[in-house]
């Protein structure tokens, strides 16, 4: 296959710190509701009463665990099937990048995009998302998020050498299937991790 640059996200050792989305906000100097980069806790469970005493509860199946989300950079990337000012494109490396030049700010991507990666910049009236920094991977560095986390939960590369790395998962709930868009996406999932449409369980905070 053609070069196709990745991020891997390990959930196991993941404390949802958000590092990863201040580093990213800082780094392209985002507006308070804009963040290209978003952690979501997901967790699920209960209390029942104790079997020995129904005076006290104890804990029912209770799990949490975080999860690190930007554009998955997508091989069938749906954002740029449907903007109609062909502002969104792909790059040789895979890198699915926007030209705000370009951009009408229709949200059409936003709509598209199975992940909500594109998101409106309102004071500059255009669409704006992710770029895996290019402009640092350009340089031959680490984009910021990668960077940042303190529990390396993140890493990037080229697809097929984090899928011989990491293995090849790339879905658990709350995020949609993975064959829809085929994210460029590696991850080492949680040991609570729930399938794709399981409804045990929601989100908590996805939110700096």
């Amino acid at each position: 296959m053609a070069k196709q640059l990745a991020f891997h996200f390990d959930s196991s050792v993941c404390n949802g710190c958000k590092a990863c989305v201040i580093a990213c906000k800082s780094k392209n100097a985002l507006p308070v509701d804009v963040n290209y980069r978003h952690v979501y806790e997901y967790g699920g469970g209960g209390w029942v009463a104790d079997p020995l005493d129904p005076a006290f509860i104890q804990p029912n199946n209770i799990f949490v665990y975080s999860l690190s989300i930007a554009c998955m950079h997508c091989e069938n990337p749906a954002c740029v099937d449907v903007c109609p000012a062909k502002a969104i494109e792909k790059r040789d490396d895979g890198i699915v990048v926007v030209d705000s030049d370009k951009c009408i700010g229709c949200h059409y991507c936003s709509w598209a995009c199975p992940y909500g990666a594109p998101q409106f910049d309102p004071d500059e009236g255009t669409m704006q998302k992710c770029d895996m920094c290019a402009d640092v991977v350009d340089e031959g560095g680490k984009p910021y998020c990668v960077a940042a986390c303190p529990m390396r939960a993140l890493d990037f590369g080229e697809l097929e050498e984090l899928r011989a790395q990491y293995g090849t998962a790339n879905e658990v709930a709350p995020l949609p299937p993975a064959d829809i868009t085929n994210p460029s996406f590696v991850m080492t999932p949680h040991r609570h991790a729930q399938p794709v449409g399981s409804k045990v369980g929601r989100v908590y905070d996805d939110e700096v």
